[in-house]
Order: structure tokens, then sequence, then C-alpha cells
């Protein structure tokens, strides 16, 4: 996610918490394969379809750590009230690195080239054993196209030599979109990243002892979050190279783990330098499975949380179009889509946990109506992960800004804290949630 006056243009609540695949997956004693699959332009598993009800919860593998930041309670307790309102599927980050940047989690999974953080990567161990327990499913992305968790600006670091980009600093996200392109074509980094997704591609979980690539709990592997070609003045040149590049190394993936899906992690057309052709020529691969993504009207300057009545009605309606527009793409490429990400922030611009969502609601319950409705006439829209889970997460300091050692929640280090997590005491949205994912839920037959 990134915030978009910066692109420019284009549980408390009661009765919720209760304390293109291989035919070589792996099935159940039932004949049903374990895997989530794409079947035409839909999702199936266990012999269903199957529509994601889910979350974005990019820190799930950090409290699992057996030791530092780790919080395994705490784990157990967000993933039984995920599961307890309908929730199916989280998002999380798998690799992190680490960087001097101010704006990035602390401690990383990478703390320089090769150089893992096994105490971190068993904790992705624990989170991954534990989805499983309850029966849900994982998209873990493999790099990071934003600064908060070391990402590809890192990866230009240590072999361009050139300093990670913080635009939380410079303010300038246009220059470091432009700059931070520059990853796909470096040839070092890019045999770094193929050796980072070998080690977790290639991984045994340590907790139960299963391979990552024979685990059906592993719905996607993702390339990374948001990846785009540059900023929105990208040239055909860098275009090219960025759809090389997504191309490759999804073949990649599935050259090692010819089990799981594999998708990008795109925001659609605003991560496509508002480009239609090239959203499509990006996704068109074959080993693509799945389209992805994201809608921040907020972020987009559609929205003004200070002006919402004003607002409203040309957010919505321009929500709406995006949304349309995508689920249109994804029938024309004849592959399944998913909102990957959505959110908007609390009452009257608060981060406070006390502030309303009385906004936030009714934005959340436009989105899950129009998916509903479009997922029941048969079309190609899969299902959504709001962002983010905030669960038993809380702000630490009074200026909302994370610091080592605070609490994770939904909001990355490169934005305030409660700007867009759904926390656990939220009980309207919440009750949304947990309402929208039963719809969804009876359209897998």
């Amino acid at each position: 996610m990134i915030k978009m006056n910066q692109l420019g243009a284009a549980l408390a609540m009661a009765g919720l918490v209760s304390g293109a695949a291989s035919a070589a997956a792996p099935v159940s004693a039932a004949g049903k394969s374990e895997f989530v699959t794409v079947k035409k332009t839909h999702f199936a598993r266990k012999g269903k379809s199957y529509y994601i009800a889910g979350a974005n919860f990019w820190y799930g593998g950090y409290l699992g750590s057996p030791s530092g930041v780790g919080e395994r309670a705490r784990l157990r307790k967000e993933l039984d009230t995920m599961k307890a309102l309908g929730i199916n599927n989280v998002r999380v980050l798998a690799v992190s690195e680490k960087t001097a940047m101010t704006s990035a989690v602390r401690p990383a999974t990478t703390n320089g080239p090769g150089k893992y953080d096994e105490d971190l990567l068993a904790g992705l161990d624990f989170l991954v054993d534990e989805l499983g327990k309850r029966d849900m499913t994982v998209v873990l992305y493999l790099n990071n196209f934003w600064q908060w968790s070391g990402g590809m600006t890192q990866y230009l670091n240590w072999f361009e030599g050139t300093p990670a980009i913080d635009p939380n600093v410079t303010k300038d996200y246009d220059d470091y979109m432009a700059k931070t392109a520059r990853f796909y074509a470096n040839k070092d980094a890019q045999k770094e990243f193929r050796g980072t997704i070998r080690k977790i591609v290639g991984r045994v979980n340590t907790i139960n002892g299963k391979a990552y690539r024979d685990d059906p709990v592993i719905m996607s592997w993702q390339l990374a979050n948001e990846p785009r070609p540059g900023n929105g003045k990208a040239s055909d040149k860098e275009k090219a190279v960025y759809t090389k590049w997504i191309a490759e190394t999804a073949q990649y993936i599935h050259e090692l783990d010819k089990n799981h899906l594999v998708s990008s992690g795109s925001e659609g057309l605003a991560g496509s330098a508002q480009d239609a052709k090239l959203f499509m020529a990006s996704h068109s691969s074959k080993h693509i499975d799945y389209l992805t993504y994201h809608l921040w009207p907020k972020n987009w300057g559609w929205f003004d949380s200070k002006k919402p009545v004003e607002s409203w009605d040309g957010a919505i309606a321009k929500s709406r179009d995006y949304l349309n527009t995508h689920i249109d793409m994804a029938k024309t490429l004849g592959k399944p889509i998913v909102l990957e990400e959505f959110g908007l922030d609390r009452d009257g611009a608060s981060f406070d946990i006390k502030s309303g969502t009385k906004i936030r609601d009714r934005f959340y319950g436009e989105i899950f109506e129009l998916i509903q409705r479009r997922a029941a006439n048969g079309e190609p829209i899969a299902g959504w992960n709001f962002w983010a889970w905030g669960g038993a997460g809380r702000a630490a300091n009074a200026d909302y800004w994370w610091k080592q050692g605070n609490d994770f929640m939904g909001d990355p280090p490169q934005e305030e804290q409660g700007l867009y997590s759904v926390f656990d005491t939220d009980a309207s949205s919440l009750a949304l949630i947990k309402d929208h994912a039963a719809k969804l839920r009876l359209l897998q037959k």
C-alpha cells in the first residue's frame, strides 16, 4: 500500500470470538485436491469452489517467532478471532530485508545477502502450521516494492551501492518509484532474490516437518507487494522489463513448486502506470495463475476523510468503476481476480482506536456488496482481503508512529498506527465482515 497524495495522479465483541494447478497435487482420502487450484475463472479446493474472505496480516510470521518479537499466544488469539469471523485466508509478508531506513520494520528476515534470521523463519513455520489447524490458507509475498520491509530499494542498496531510499523522509514518491524499478534489471539483485525464493519455497517446516511446496495451507506464492514498472511516466522499455520480470520470476517459482498458484501482487491499473494494456500484458503469462488488484480511494485523492459528505459520491463512483473494470479485464484474460487490499480510515481521519468507523463500514459494505453480486453471477471475482487486521495490537506512542518494540498491527511502519487497522474492538466492522464472509461461503458449492 502507498499513500496516494504520493501517487500524484491517477474480542470484546459478543458472539464473534470463541476463546493453474498441477495434476501432481496431493489429494485427500476422498480424492479431492487439498490445494487451492484454478478451474477456468474460479478457485477450487477440496472439490468445491473456493472464495476468499480474507484479511491482510503482514506481520503474522513475526508473531510466530519463538523468541524476540514473537508472541505466539497473541498469534493464536488473532487466528481464532479471524476464524470465528469466517475469515479463511490471510495475506502475509514472507521476507523482509535489513535496512537503515527509519520507516521499515525491525528486525528483518534477511540481514544481508544470504544471511537469514532463523527465528523469523521459524515464526513463519509456526504461522503456517497454526493456519492448517484452523483450515485457513495463506498468500505469502516474497518481496515489496515499498520501503517498509526493506524491499527492492534495499536490494539496490546491497548491489548498486546506492542509498536505500525512504520516501517518508524524501517526500518524493515519484523519484522513489522511478529508482526502485531498477531492481528488475539488476542482475545481481535478481540472483539474490532468486536465492531467497529458493530458500523460502524450498523450506521444510520446523514445526510439522512438511515441505512448504507440499503444504496445501499455502494458497499462493506472490512475487511482491505492489510491484510496478516505475512511476506514472514509466517508459515503454521499463514496462517491457517489468512484464518480462513478472513472467520469468513466476515461471521460476513454478519450476521449484508444481503444487501452488503464483500471483503478482499487483494493485491493478494504479500499479500499471494507469495503462490497461500493460496490466493485461504483464498478467497474460501462463505462469501467473490469477490476478490481483487493490483499492485506495483516500490514498488516490478520491476521498477526503475530513470532508466525507462532500467527497463520498465521487469516491464511491470511482471505486465502483475501478472494481468493475478489473473484473471485466479478468474476464477477458480468463483468470480469477482477487481484491486483495482495500481500506479507509476512521471517522474524522482519527488514528484513535476510540474513534468511530461509520464511514469505513459504509465503504466496506459497498465493496462487499459489489463483489458478492458479481461473484453470484458467476463472474471471475474470487473474493477479497481487507487491509488490514490490527486485532489486539495497540498504538504505543502519542504521535501514532511505530517504534521497534511496539505492537505489530495492520499499519506497517511507513504510516501511522491505527490508520487502516481493523481492531478486535471494532464491533460494527467485525459484524460486517462476518456477515459478508458468510454470504461468500454460500457460493462455495
